[in-house]
């Protein structure tokens, strides 16, 4: 629905950024780890995830007023993921650590994912609104981080299980701020 929002408005008002970044890189990281995992569930999910975040990035920065610092957000995480590809191919040689480094690395990038809509906090309790939180988005995460949370349980991986949880606690976080700050008690910014 956001990306429906930003061809029909064709603009990126009440729309973050970061979150459509860190999921891509989120999604790359965990397709490197289901490939060397050899989980094809894990690459599948995570192949058409990066194509479709790399597409609303792209729709993003389009219709984006302030393309600069999107830019800059974008090539640095390209470093980030340049380096940490670099690092887990060529100083690593087994691969079985390989595979519990990037397990790590995709943690900590998935707890970033699912904590990043939150960095607005304080704007949207100083201003008692939501309207720089996406709904749809929130529900979205909340369906995605319960299912890995299942998936990890069921294939006893605690890469895929432990950072999925706050992607429940944030999503249920946001679910309040939702029902706190309801849409016709919005004030502006």
């Amino acid at each position: 629905s956001d990306i429906r929002q930003m061809l029909a408005t064709k603009s990126v008002e009440n729309i973050q950024f970061l979150p459509f970044l860190t999921t891509n890189v989120n999604n790359l990281g965990w397709l490197g780890y289901g490939y060397l995992k050899q989980d094809r569930m894990l690459i599948a999910i995570n192949a058409v995830g990066a194509a479709l975040q790399t597409l609303y990035i792209l729709v993003y920065l389009y219709y984006s007023p302030v393309k600069r610092s999107k830019l800059l957000q974008c090539l640095l995480l390209l470093v980030v993921l340049a380096a940490g590809y670099s690092y887990f191919t060529l100083l690593i040689d087994d691969e079985q650590t390989r595979q519990l480094q990037l397990g790590l690395f995709c943690s900590v990038f998935t707890i970033s994912m699912y904590l990043s809509p939150l960095a607005d906090l304080a704007k949207i309790v100083r201003s008692k609104s939501t309207r720089c939180l996406s709904f749809p988005l929130t529900v979205t995460t909340f369906l995605t981080s319960t299912s890995w949370t299942f998936y990890g349980l069921c294939v006893h991986d605690l890469y895929i299980t432990v950072p999925n949880v706050p992607g429940i606690v944030t999503s249920i976080l946001r679910f309040w701020l939702f029902y706190w700050y309801r849409p016709g008690r919005d004030k502006p910014y």
